[in-house]
């Protein structure tokens, strides 16, 4: 049977990736001053004027994928004699996740033997790409569905999301941190570096004092990084693109891999974290 493999548009790969590999990326909704947009890698807004946006002090609203939405694509491929597997956005994150798993229910009912498998990553961003990532390369190597999702729930907690942020507030708006540690850390120039636990929630790691110190805090999880030879690397940037070419720089330097993507954070997650995240994310022993 033909596999399909669909994600989300948290997964933050690159708009010429997903097309020359045939990916099925369901785009998030999202909104700024009302005017509504969906995360379509750049097209509709692009990801420098989305950031601009921010940087101007607006703040932009995020949705869920709506179960009618999963329904409506997870039936089409089916109808079409794929076996589908869907790698989503942690579901500690969002109630996306929960949607996907209701219009799977849906559909089991109406096509008895509907061949769709769900997965819960526990990531986000560029973690949750590499994911896709290595699946899809598993894919075009012939590798059958059960051989790809027993991979992904194998590893999927190896996936090493580590990112800095640069500005306090949006954590601070987000909830994430009160007013008062914010304000104390803006006037510190406290740079928080976290990652994603294997719950696939936030996890505040450290916070260092100055951005180029925070970047080579990002550099140092690199010794977490498991077969690095083989690996493809992935650095992700929230409009920073000279800070994420010196980082790929320094990553050569310090590892030999076997390739190192750059591509900016898109609109969802850039939401959370504003302008100037910068994220790194290697397969680990854990993470």
């Amino acid at each position: 049977m033909k596999i399909k493999i669909i994600t989300d548009s948290c997964c933050d790969l690159s708009y010429d990736y997903i097309k020359e590999n045939n990916l099925e990326v369901i785009p998030f909704p999202y909104s700024i001053d009302g005017k509504e947009y969906v995360d379509d890698f750049g097209k509709s807004l692009s990801y420098h004027d989305f950031y601009d946006e921010l940087r101007n002090g607006r703040m932009p609203s995020t949705s869920q994928i709506t179960v009618y939405t999963f329904e409506k694509i997870f039936r089409q491929y089916v109808s079409e004699g794929y076996s589908v597997i869907y790698l989503g956005f942690s579901s500690a994150l969002s109630q996306t996740f929960n949607n996907s798993m209701t219009a799977q229910n849906i559909i089991s009912e109406d096509i008895p033997g509907a061949d769709i498998t769900i997965i819960d990553t526990k990531s986000a961003s560029v973690g949750l790409g590499a994911i896709v990532f290595y699946a899809n390369e598993m894919l075009k190597q012939g590798r059958t569905k059960e051989e790809i999702t027993n991979w992904v729930e194998a590893n999927k907690l190896r996936s090493n999301h580590w990112f800095i942020i640069d500005s306090l507030d949006h954590l601070r708006r987000g909830g994430r941190i009160s007013a008062a540690s914010a304000a104390v850390g803006t006037i510190l120039d406290v740079k928080p570096v976290l990652n994603l636990d294997d719950d696939g929630r936030l996890n505040v790691v450290q916070k260092v004092r100055g951005r180029k110190k925070s970047i080579r805090a990002l550099l140092d999880e690199l010794q977490h990084i498991k077969d690095p030879q083989s690996q493809t690397l992935f650095i992700n940037h929230g409009d920073c693109l000279n800070e994420a070419e010196q980082l790929k720089e320094l990553v050569l330097k310090e590892a030999d891999v076997k390739d190192v993507v750059i591509n900016y954070v898109g609109p969802i997650i850039g939401s959370h974290t504003g302008p100037n995240m910068l994220c790194l994310v290697f397969m680990g022993e854990k993470r």
